[in-house]
């Protein structure tokens, strides 16, 4: 790998690092106040929604400017979000706020890896991307989870800092701190010579950036191969996305745990996550990505079996095993997808619409949920809906590369044989 990588890597970890510590102690600042589950629920969804709105905008502005500087920026727009939620802003304002910064962000992370890397490492790299994502996703909710807990919450606070007067309030300082550093890591981002594109085009204004990016969305939409990759991680991210906290509801009422202790078994998913994905980027090639589609019918209905977890010893390697799955499903699809999209398009425009088709699928079911939670859904249904949704729509997704690979063989053979040359 390329010497920049590792500062990507670097400058990634600590971004979501304090995104996933932000969401536990958004989720403790409305229990505090006495929120009902909607709203907590509400809180996945309401990150989503500038990944959604703004899509068509961000790809392009990742497209027009040095890919670490708009990550920097980013950064900047999340720890603005963290300044109003300490100012008392809505939570959830607040953290639509950040949303709208990872927007931004996303776009730009993963675009260079196309710009700095050749697309035989892009398996690989998305390995180790997303394996240190979900390690930051681990010690993110553990960090979240302890700086609202008793122990060091009391010690923060004790710091007497101007303002703090509550264990949210401390964490958000923290978290603060946590996105400086990463901004630190995207100064030192190295600049590609990919050649930069005017966020207008050819002119047109806000009109012509929609139409392009409904165009390019088509275009990846139609690609037979494109088609099953981007079905696949928009299913595997809406449902995972909400998961995040229908983990934490469900520790509540089947193990009695507290944020603190719920936070730990979020990890303890994402670790299993992590060495899926890595496992995937040492066995898996990108021409053999489809064939992880059972491994996401056999997710799905793993899912189901939480429904029937009321131990601890029990819970913990069960979660491995559901997260590992996952990761192992979602780097070599997510690879895939990277490279038909840079084939197709621009490399922040491609990450912008499969943004936007993973965030909608995020704000329509973590709305759904969100609805459905108001109105007494059990953490018991939300898993089992959850979990038919996975195995039924892979199954289906199944059936339609299936009937690709029947009706427009040579299309899609002609697709894997450049996915194997560019591998190799």
């Amino acid at each position: 790998m390329k010497r920049g990588f590792y500062t990507i890597m670097a400058a990634q970890f600590f971004s979501s690092l304090a995104d996933n510590a932000l969401f536990v102690t958004a989720v403790e600042l409305l229990r505090s106040v006495g929120a009902g589950e909607g709203q907590q629920a509400a809180l996945v969804p309401m990150f989503a929604l500038f990944y959604v709105v703004l899509a068509p905008f961000v790809g392009a502005f990742a497209d027009a400017l040095p890919k670490g500087k708009v990550m920097l920026m980013s950064n900047a727009i999340k720890v603005l979000g963290c300044l109003m939620m300490f100012g008392g802003v809505h939570p959830l304002l607040a953290y639509a706020v950040v949303g709208l910064g990872a927007a931004a962000y996303s776009p730009a992370k993963y675009g260079i890896l196309t710009e700095l890397l050749p697309s035989s490492q892009l398996v690989r790299a998305n390995g180790w991307i997303e394996g240190l994502t979900i390690a930051s996703i681990i010690l993110g909710v553990l960090l979240g989870g302890q700086l609202v807990g008793p122990h060091v919450s009391s010690f923060l606070l004790g710091l007497q800092m101007p303002g703090v007067h509550t264990a949210p309030q401390a964490a958000l300082v923290v978290l603060m701190l946590v996105y400086g550093l990463a901004a630190l890591f995207n100064l030192g981002i190295p600049r590609t010579e990919a050649r930069l594109v005017p966020f207008w085009g050819a002119g047109g204004g806000v009109r012509a950036l929609l139409v392009d990016f409904w165009q390019c969305n088509g275009r990846l939409w139609r690609d037979k191969l494109g088609q099953i990759s981007l079905s696949t991680t928009t299913l595997f991210w809406g449902v995972s996305g909400n998961l995040r906290y229908i983990v934490l509801a469900w520790a509540a009422v089947a193990l009695g745990y507290s944020t603190t202790q719920a936070s730990a078994l979020v990890g303890v998913v994402a670790l299993g996550t992590a060495a899926g994905a890595v496992l995937a980027a040492v066995r898996m090639r990108l021409q053999h990505a489809t064939r992880t589609i059972p491994v996401g019918i056999a997710m799905g209905l793993l899912v189901l079996c939480m429904n029937f977890i009321e131990h601890l010893w029990v819970a913990v390697p069960f979660l491995v095993v559901l997260g590992g799955l996952g990761g192992y499903l979602v780097v070599p699809m997510n690879a895939l997808l990277q490279h038909r999209g840079h084939c197709l398009m621009g490399a922040g425009r491609s990450i912008a619409v499969q943004n936007f088709n993973e965030q909608l699928a995020i704000l329509g079911l973590g709305g759904l949920y969100s609805l459905a939670a108001s109105l007494g859904l059990s953490a018991y249904g939300a898993i089992t809906a959850f979990g038919l949704l996975v195995a039924i729509s892979m199954w289906l997704i199944g059936r339609w590369y299936v009937y690709n690979c029947r009706n427009f063989g040579g299309e899609v053979r002609k697709l894997l044989s450049i996915a194997r040359s560019d591998h190799d």
